[in-house]
């Protein structure tokens, strides 16, 4: 567990559906909100279980372990080696990511690393190096996979050129910039490398300015201080268009069956160069 995050309850849940009693006691209402309205076992991800726990704390473990279904609590994270197919490191402070994912990786089992992989490109490529075999990490936000983020071909002819693009982001800029920065280069083939950026910061709330060699502009908004849905929006030379997040459950679901997918399979989904594009995003914004 990691401070803020609740990822080790509704991931599991995803796969194993929950028990209602202690779903409503996790410290994360939102969770059991978004939980409640699906239906369960039809929306849990098929032919796939969470099946051993681990945390720094046994508490916890048992707490998680009972409110989404998961047999087996161990007490140390490198007794899951042998016993399950995969590895969901469901910590969300990057710093903890190279040292927690190191023994699964020299292991060769696949590992699910959650956003954002590192603070640094440099640190990113450190944890990837521990890669066995290509695609042996996953790592992305899950809002990449947010259907409504996504622009369909009238939203496209609407636009026409893209010429700008805007995310804006609650919290702080380490942790949830990924989640405006995963689907705004989703949505893009190519924007080329970064020509030039600018960076300010008032009181937590960061603007990173970026133009890449393609011509786009892109400006990254969070606001540690303030109130802001998670939205995008396309700015082009035919019209704009807003998107915002709404469906927190399918955008989760679509990226573990994405790694379910790459576990299957033993191959890399997402493509690397977009992973160290991400990256290098967050670090310029970062200072």
């Amino acid at each position: 567990m990691s401070p803020g995050n609740g990822h080790p309850y509704s991931w599991s849940a995803i796969f194993n559906g929950y028990e209602e009693l202690n779903m409503r006691e996790c410290p994360y209402p939102v969770i059991y909100g978004y939980l409640s309205r699906q239906s369960f076992p039809h929306d849990s991800i098929p032919n796939a279980k969470v099946t051993h726990i681990w945390t720094q704390d046994q508490r916890i473990s048992r707490q998680v372990a009972l409110a989404s279904k998961i047999e087996n609590v161990v007490a140390e994270m490198t007794d899951m080696i042998g016993e399950v197919d995969a590895v969901l490191l469901a910590r969300d402070d990057a710093e903890a990511h190279f040292e927690m994912a190191q023994p699964f990786l020299k292991a060769e089992l696949p590992v699910f690393i959650d956003k954002p992989l590192a603070y640094s490109v440099d640190e990113a490529k450190k944890i990837l190096e521990l890669e066995q075999y290509p695609g042996q990490v996953f790592t992305s936000s899950g809002l990449r996979f947010a259907k409504e983020l996504h622009l369909n071909s009238d939203q496209k002819a609407k636009i026409g050129k893209i010429q700008h693009v805007i995310g804006s982001v609650p919290k702080d800029w380490k942790k949830y910039s990924i989640h405006i920065i995963d689907p705004i280069l989703n949505n893009f083939e190519d924007l080329g490398q970064i020509s030039t950026h600018q960076r300010w910061c008032v009181e937590g709330n960061t603007t990173l300015a970026i133009l890449w060699s393609s011509g786009v502009q892109g400006t990254f908004f969070n606001f540690e201080n303030g109130v802001t849905p998670i939205q995008l929006q396309f700015i082009g030379d035919k019209g704009s268009e807003t998107l915002v997040f709404q469906d927190t459950f399918q955008a989760f679901k679509a990226s573990l069956e994405s790694f379910v997918l790459s576990v299957r399979e033993k191959r890399r989904v997402i493509p690397l160069e977009q992973t160290f594009a991400a990256i290098e995003i967050v670090e310029k914004g970062i200072g």
